[in-house]
């Protein structure tokens, strides 16, 4: 059984509001008495993608000194770029190509995927990522089930603030499943809400918002609720390769 903590959408932008929700969130994630195999964050990590944003993300997940708990796997979200994010985050030499990593599990592969396009809120997963999905999976070699995580969900959500900016060509990603029968799921982020719904035949969840929380049509006239709790989720991937989530706030 693979148990997974997610985040999304900490939107960090040196204010104090921010770095108060997420640090929250940190302490309630680190404090925790069980076991979590790892840590997912989803995108938008930075609100304006600045190399100081991306430091102070660094000192709340850990990743400086290496002190977190599990390992925490991220992706970048639109609000992210790429160059900052690899220095100032991952510690690594700058590059504008797409930021995609695996973690492996005795019970189960996780693969973070880029699905940000450098000038724009649309989300799309290019060629040398799926290239590179294809040459993960054929690594594997089917042994384990897999997850893809990246920021922009593939289907309408049924607000039009982030179905304004969706993941392009999702036809592609189905044709992807279809062929790959080992993706248990996909788990996602942008929309700054807990959902959860299907895509080509696959569970598809989508987390929370750390920075604030969307309010859909029929709830409020009001998009962003920022006295929201910040959110986070738990995902467990079974050894019959069923995705179960579960949704928590963080007062």
């Amino acid at each position: 059984m693979l148990v997974l903590a997610h985040i999304s959408d900490l939107h960090l932008d040196g204010s104090a509001r921010a770095t108060e929700r997420a640090e929250r969130v940190r302490d309630r994630l680190w404090g925790l008495p069980g076991h979590v195999d790892a840590l997912l964050v989803t995108g938008d990590i930075a609100d304006h993608g600045t190399e100081p944003e991306y430091e102070e993300a660094a000192r709340i997940l850990g990743l400086n000194a290496g002190d977190a708990p599990f390992p925490v796997l991220t992706c970048p979200g639109n609000h992210d770029s790429r160059t900052p994010y690899r220095k100032a985050l991952l510690g690594r030499p700058g590059d504008e190509g797409p930021v995609n990593s695996v973690q492996v599990f005795d019970d189960g592969a996780v693969l973070m995927c880029d699905s940000s396009v450098p000038g724009s809120d649309d989300g799309e997963l290019g060629q040398e990522t799926y290239d590179w999905i294809e040459a993960t999976l054929d690594e594997l070699d089917g042994g384990l089930p897999a997850l893809l995580a990246f920021h922009h969900p593939p289907v309408a959500l049924h607000h039009p603030l982030p179905d304004s900016c969706p993941l392009r060509h999702p036809g592609r990603l189905a044709g992807l499943l279809a062929r790959r029968p080992e993706i248990a799921g996909l788990i996602t982020g942008h929309a700054h809400t807990s959902a959860a719904t299907s895509f080509a035949g696959r569970p598809l969840v989508v987390g929370p918002g750390v920075t604030w929380t969307l309010r859909l049509p029929w709830e409020s006239e009001q998009i962003a609720d920022r006295e929201a709790p910040p959110g986070l989720a738990f995902h467990v991937l079974d050894d019959s390769g069923r995705l179960t989530s579960h949704f928590r706030v963080v007062p």
